[in-house]
């Protein structure tokens, strides 16, 4: 492999993760958010009804993670990716053919676990396994282009869902799928090591780039479980992640109770898809092991601000200046969320921890939109909810600030003596 190519192959993989990434738009809340008011109508389900099923399909779906992260760690990144990508166009077409809400919770189920719980495991990992001392600027590259993937992706499937309705919509999306699937068998190695090649390409001395720990012991789960680390970054992004799942999976009916129309809410995606993908490139540049807890302290820091300021909102340049703070926000958050568990615990059992993670995120992912339709229920408004998100996302900012490092490594172990 290495003498193969004139670059470091791991910059392939990132390319792959960010396409894997993308192909899990079908088991997304923005991704079927796209679908949610056609497919109530189509099906005769309410919001209420409706947030139960993705609440008990994210739920189950969550508990794929779990075995896909020893599944990576055991048989590797490319067997696990090709098996996922295939199950999750499979599930994928039989949600084309559903009639009632049974068949709908039972399709969900699927997507939700092999694509947003299994594959986002898959994504991560093939970077994980890859860069080491550079994964921080790997991960930055890779949301960069997961947030263009996903920009097009929604485009296309809202061009698409208009012109087709949303079940040719998405078949489109299980053909994409059919093709990602031999693509990843083709394109995908398991570790660099497995071909002599270091973890990292500007490592001087790539023998010892392969045996030292770079200032990072490689934890086991239990040992990164019994960290306050693991579980303050955890609970951060998943906080975030309830967040967004809300506001995504009911954007339309919360816009328009503040009066806006559906001009306003694309000029709001612009600005929030700019300010990620730059706010993505800084973040992959500073989130250094030293830095994680600060960045993302001060993102959930200004997330909290404009949840406690959303209810105001009354003019256009408002919106986009929320938005624009959201980008700001989800581009920090997503970069130290895929790349803090690499740096912090190193790459032997990278699956099984980012398994349990991502366990966390889709449960937080479920409960946030229930929230939501709650709220809107009991007081006749989707509002109030922010203010109780803004709480949460001020009590994790204060954690994130106060975040230890974990023991196994070489700051943390020096701050000790």
């Amino acid at each position: 492999m290495q003498q193969r190519f004139h670059f470091y192959y791991g910059w392939i993989h990132v390319v792959m993760a960010a396409w894997a990434m993308v192909a899990t738009l079908p088991g997304r809340t923005h991704g079927l958010g796209l679908i949610t008011k056609p497919l109530l109508a189509d099906l005769g389900l309410t919001e209420s009804a409706f947030a139960q099923i993705n609440l008990w399909s994210c739920l189950l779906g969550a508990l794929f993670a779990l075995p896909m992260g020893w599944l990576i760690d055991r048989l590797g990144v490319r067997l696990a990716g090709t098996v996922v990508v295939g199950s999750l166009s499979a599930s994928v077409f039989q949600l084309t053919r559903v009639d009632d809400g049974n068949d709908l919770f039972l399709c969900l189920t699927l997507i939700r676990g092999f694509g947003q719980s299994a594959l986002s495991v898959v994504s991560i990992a093939m970077i994980s396994k890859w860069f080491r001392q550079n994964l921080a600027p790997a991960m930055g590259v890779y949301a960069v282009l997961l947030t263009i993937g996903f920009v097009f992706s929604v485009l296309g499937m809202g061009w698409a869902i208009d012109r087709y309705g949303w079940r040719e919509a998405w078949k489109l999306l299980g053909y994409g799928l059919v093709f990602l699937t031999p693509a990843v068998w083709l394109l995908v190695r398991s570790t660099p090591e497995e071909f002599g090649v270091a973890p990292d390409p500007e490592a001087k001395d790539a023998n010892r780039a392969m045996n030292s720990d770079h200032g990072l012991a490689d934890f086991t789960l239990l040992q990164a479980l019994l960290t306050p680390t693991f579980w303050i970054i955890a609970l951060a992004t998943s906080a975030f992640n309830l967040v967004w799942s809300s506001i995504t999976l009911f954007n339309e009916p919360i816009l328009d109770e503040l009066g806006f129309d559906q001009k306003a809410a694309v000029e709001m995606m612009a600005y929030l898809t700019g300010l990620g993908l730059i706010s993505n490139l800084v973040a992959g540049k500073l989130a250094t092991r030293q830095r994680i807890g600060m960045l993302l302290g001060v993102a959930l820091m200004a997330l909290t601000l404009a949840l406690a300021w959303f209810p105001s909102i009354r003019s256009a340049m408002q919106l986009r200046l929320y938005g624009a703070v959201m980008g700001f926000v989800g581009g920090m958050v997503t970069v130290i969320h895929f790349s803090a568990w690499g740096q912090f615990f190193g790459r032997a059992e990278i699956g099984r921890i980012q398994g349990v993670a991502q366990v966390l995120s889709v449960l937080a992912s479920a409960i946030g939109p229930v929230c939501v339709a709650w709220c809107a229920d009991q007081q006749h408004s989707h509002l109030p909810a922010y203010y109780g998100f803004a709480i949460l996302t001020f009590f994790a900012s204060i954690l994130s600030f106060l975040m230890p490092l974990p023991v196994g490594t070489t700051e943390a172990r020096s701050a000790l003596r």
